[in-house]
């Protein structure tokens, strides 16, 4: 009985299937990345896009009605970090008589504050002018029609009280 040298030499791996099983893993392993990737990214674009719908709110004290003289504003500061100007437009003692409107402008960012002598809240970064209502009234946030987002007002016992978001809490 004649052998051939294959007949009696020790059982090997076939290169081949080791080099396919590895091409396959590897391939199987880079699928799951990207759809783990791309299943992160659309979870961050979908809270972005779709964020939770009506966050929660909260009065908070602002001032004594008395303290604010006609004319002038007030810098106030939300529980969430959000920055309001509370202005009185007027004598009265009612919430109508101010307004609260975010000091934050709609363009780029910047900082607004209120002129009483122009009856008007000035951003200085791009001379944005805003009315007493909030609505856009000259520079970019006009051309945009851009307004400043308002807050509601109440008054209770001589005491001024703001509506604002509550901080969302991480966890």
């Amino acid at each position: 009985m004649s052998t051939t040298p294959h007949d009696n030499a020790p059982a090997t791996r076939d290169p081949d299937s080791r080099r396919s099983f590895l091409g396959r893993s590897a391939g199987w392993l880079m699928g799951l990345g990207l759809v783990g990737g791309y299943g992160g990214f659309a979870a961050i674009a979908a809270r972005f896009l779709f964020p939770r719908g009506g966050r929660d709110r909260t009065w908070v004290y602002v001032a004594r009605v008395t303290d604010v003289a006609a004319g002038s504003s007030i810098d106030f500061r939300a529980p969430d970090g959000q920055r309001i100007a509370v202005a009185r437009r007027a004598a009265g003692a009612g919430a109508d008589a101010f307004v609260a409107l975010s000091s934050t402008c709609p363009h780029l960012g910047c900082q607004v504050h209120w002129e009483s002598k122009n009856a008007r809240f000035f951003c200085p970064c791009h001379n944005g002018a805003f009315d007493g209502e909030g609505t856009a009234t000259a520079g970019p946030p006009k051309e945009a029609g851009q307004s400043l987002p308002r807050f509601p007002l109440e008054v209770r016992a001589g005491l001024l009280f703001i509506e604002v978001p509550v901080p969302v809490r991480r966890s």
